[in-house]
């Protein structure tokens, strides 16, 4: 799926990665993750091949907010911390760094309470909040969001970007976008088209290309949202 694609990202970047329907973005995930080995290519982290390490150090290396959040059978504790690698100060601290104090705090057995299968007694805005608080515990370099925020609201999904903006700031960071405000201050962008990069830059630069798929893909949401996307990409407006 994915082929003559090379790319290098750095420490702290934040990376928009974008395209049309089977452009190949989730198979960037996957390829990161190792859920498919790959034939040929290599992908290297800080120097390291990832191919040369196993699973468990790698995925533990990574975190991943996914468009539908997984939760599991078991306590709210289990799901923010399965390692048990943390105090009870240091997860409540976390808890309120994404917004889930409150609510935490209000419910009978708060960080022991209850959770159903595949988070069902949570909204889905909650459950993405709990994905978010147990990247943040697991203190890994990399946060890859794979659509993270499509079956959220715009409200929600700009309280979601704005703590990834405050709490990920010094994390590189690999966002698939569902909506292109959600990476248009980003660093840069890469654009995928049939398996390997079209266009790869920061979002400035590819709006000066009217030729570009970028450039198209903001054109098409129509004159008032292009013309806002633009004006943050020209550092005009700043996303709230």
């Amino acid at each position: 799926v994915l082929h003559k694609l090379s790319a290098s990202i750095k420490p702290r970047e934040k990376i928009g990665i974008v395209g049309r329907t089977g452009a190949g973005k989730s198979t960037l995930i996957t390829a990161l993750f190792r859920t498919t080995e790959p034939e040929h290519g290599r992908v290297f982290v800080d120097g390291v091949d990832i191919a040369s390490i196993g699973l468990y150090d790698l995925r533990r290396s990574l975190s991943i907010i996914p468009q539908v959040p997984q939760l599991f059978i078991g306590t709210l504790r289990y799901n923010l911390d399965p390692f048990e690698e943390h105090s009870d100060d240091y997860i409540w601290n976390v808890i309120g760094m994404v917004g889930l104090k409150d609510f935490i705090s209000s419910l009978t057995s708060g960080l022991d309470s209850a959770v159903e299968e595949n988070g069902a007694n949570f909204s889905v805005g909650q459950r993405q909040l709990i994905s978010m608080a147990r990247c943040l515990l697991l203190d890994s370099k990399i946060l890859l969001l794979d659509e993270a925020t499509a079956s959220l609201d715009v409200q929600s999904d700009s309280l979601l970007q704005k703590m990834i903006r405050t709490h990920f700031s010094e994390r590189t960071v690999l966002t698939i976008a569902h909506r292109l405000v959600t990476i248009i201050d980003y660093d840069r962008v890469m654009v995928l088209d049939a398996g390997h990069i079209a266009e790869f830059d920061t979002p400035k630069n590819l709006l000066q290309n009217s030729k570009g798929i970028f450039h198209s893909m903001v054109k098409a949401t129509g004159k008032a949202t292009a013309r806002h996307l633009t004006d943050v990409a020209n550092g005009k407006l700043k996303v709230s």
